[in-house]
């Protein structure tokens, strides 16, 4: 039994893989997710749920581990944004999650790839409530994913994950599973009626394309330039936070940290950017 449980977890993970799951509608995840400048394509996921699918470069052709870089990435796109974003991954080995959400702490799980769970129960507790899950039915079937089962592998545990978040909106389009390749992913997110490509574009031309459609968008008025007391603040806490994790992430080479850190520069310095060239009355 243990033999054919550990070939399943091996063919679960057969390569390293990504997906980002931001609780927001696609014009609103498109302008944060210019930010991180890394290849990817948006397409919605459900009812208020959208889902990033990134071309995997800093772990397909660098040495950055796949978990590594998808929790400096929802990090960096939930810092800035009134909306969580749930990154799953897999690789050979492990497959899990990690969700972000604001300035908090980000939250994961982790199973071995032939599903034997490595993780802390309580992170399954603080995940359900930050996504308001039930605390009773939605909850139980969370407390499962942690319990041993030799019947599921890393691949079925994600997938049991999905179907719980099923019940918060989350729709994932047929065929964008966990545990498929990266390029099987894109392939499959390319052909959506409402895929866009999200391009590693300069950060000028990012501010000049975008600026228009976030200020229009439920994200405009949590973004630094909208010009209120609180952002001015909340401006000052990003540049002073983005300074030492950019440092961090440059000094241990983490292309998912390094980008959380610069999206705080940007954001921080943009709003206080605006706050100082155009004073409030």
């Amino acid at each position: 039994m243990s033999t054919e449980k550990s070939q399943v977890g091996r063919r679960a993970g057969a390569g390293p893989g990504a997906l980002l799951l931001c609780r927001a509608e696609a014009d609103s995840v498109a302008p944060a997710a210019h930010l991180l400048r890394e290849r990817m394509l948006l397409t919605g996921a459900g009812d208020g749920w959208s889902v990033l699918v990134p071309e995997g470069r800093p772990w397909l052709h660098g040495d950055e581990p796949v978990d590594r870089v998808l929790t400096g990435w929802a990090a960096a796109l939930a810092v800035g944004a009134p909306w969580p974003v749930l990154a799953l991954w897999w690789d050979a080995d492990r497959a899990g999650y990690t969700l972000a959400s604001g300035f908090r702490r980000p939250v994961g799980y982790v199973w071995l790839a032939d599903g034997t769970p490595a993780g802390e129960d309580e992170a399954m507790r603080t995940f359900a409530a930050r996504l308001a899950l039930d605390p009773v039915l939605d909850l139980q079937s969370l407390d499962h994913l942690t319990e041993p089962d030799p019947e599921a592998d890393a691949r079925t545990r994600l997938r049991g994950l999905l179907a719980v978040l099923t019940r918060a909106g989350v729709a994932l389009p047929e065929g964008l599973t966990p545990g498929e390749p990266a390029g099987r992913l894109r392939e499959i997110a390319r052909i959506r009626p409402d895929a866009r490509e999200i391009e590693r574009s300069r950060w000028r031309e990012v501010v000049r394309t975008e600026l228009e459609a976030v200020d229009n968008s439920r994200l405009g008025p949590w973004l630094p330039w909208s010009g209120t007391y609180a952002t001015s603040a909340l401006s000052v806490v990003q540049l002073t936070a983005g300074i030492p994790l950019t440092a961090w992430g440059l000094r241990r080479r983490s292309a998912g940290w390094t980008a959380a850190g610069a999206l705080l520069l940007a954001y921080g310095t943009l709003g206080i950017a605006y706050g100082l060239a155009r004073p409030r009355d």
